[in-house]
């Protein structure tokens, strides 16, 4: 039996089969984004539901890790919940994997495959996941070397190189730094700002402007929502990508204002 039918006592029917092969009947196709069909399994039903599935489950496998859950792990993944906008059913079943995946017996490779296999045309998506699990790991401001190496065991079954995940741990390591730091003081230097700016582009603060033009098209290109909605997606996905395009916007603004003042 599958491990998510484990979860609800049986009530997911298969629909890809694997351990991402289950969703919680006809309602969370729908919650998820199917409005045509109560039985529909369209590629881009199954791949808001492999999302969502692994999200929350490899989410607790990573808050697991180091032996107990941090209470920092459970708010984030509140935080997720509330981003995806998921009601009370599906905050449900939420919870419901996020325990599934701190079992000791939770198959990670094997929804890891099924997730991959569902989302791999989705570069922007997998990229997400791989971002909320950084940050699941990374909450309570410290990595540990468990975390660490399940991290790169996350990326490398989702084809990700040592290199890109690198580059977006040190990212997001960065805002995580900056970010408590704001609640500590009311005010942030231009400085620090600038240093986030370079993060969040994943460029060096010693770029070249072409580098950093470049980096930023590279990113707006790979999130914007106009590109990313003929893949189907829904809304929750396509707030999540406008989010992002703002985001490196910002970033780039930043740099353009500031850059010159510090490089002088």
């Amino acid at each position: 039996m599958s491990f998510l039918k484990s979860v609800v006592g049986g009530v997911f029917g298969f629909v890809v089969g694997g351990p991402l092969g289950a969703i919680v009947g006809a309602s969370l196709a729908y919650q998820l984004g199917n409005s045509e069909s109560e039985a529909d399994t369209s590629e881009s039903s199954q791949t808001q539901m492999a999302f969502f599935v692994a999200t929350f489950s490899v989410m607790g496998c990573m808050a697991k890790i180091n032996g107990r859950v941090c209470p920092a792990a459970i708010s984030f993944a509140k935080q997720i919940m509330n981003e995806l906008q998921l009601n009370a059913e599906l905050r449900t079943t939420a919870i419901d994997l996020f325990r599934q995946g701190k079992q000791v017996d939770f198959p990670l490779d094997h929804v890891l495959a099924e997730f991959y296999k569902e989302c791999r045309q989705s570069p922007a998506l997998i990229q997400r996941f791989v971002e909320i699990q950084l940050q699941t790991a990374i909450v309570d401001g410290t990595l540990t070397s468990a975390e660490d190496e399940l991290l790169w065991r996350v990326c490398h079954q989702l084809k990700i190189s040592r290199f890109h995940y690198q580059r977006t741990k040190m990212r997001l390591f960065t805002q995580q730094y900056f970010y408590q730091s704001k609640i500590h003081s009311p005010t942030v230097r231009p400085a620090s700002r600038l240093a986030e700016a370079y993060q969040v582009l994943g460029v060096s603060p010693d770029a070249s402007q072409t580098e950093i033009k470049k980096a930023y098209r590279r990113l707006m290109s790979q999130h914007h929502p106009d590109k990313l909605v003929a893949k189907g997606l829904s809304d929750d996905r396509m707030r999540l990508a406008k989010e992002k395009t703002q985001q490196i916007s910002k970033a780039y603004e930043t740099i353009q204002k500031l850059g010159s003042k510090f490089t002088r």
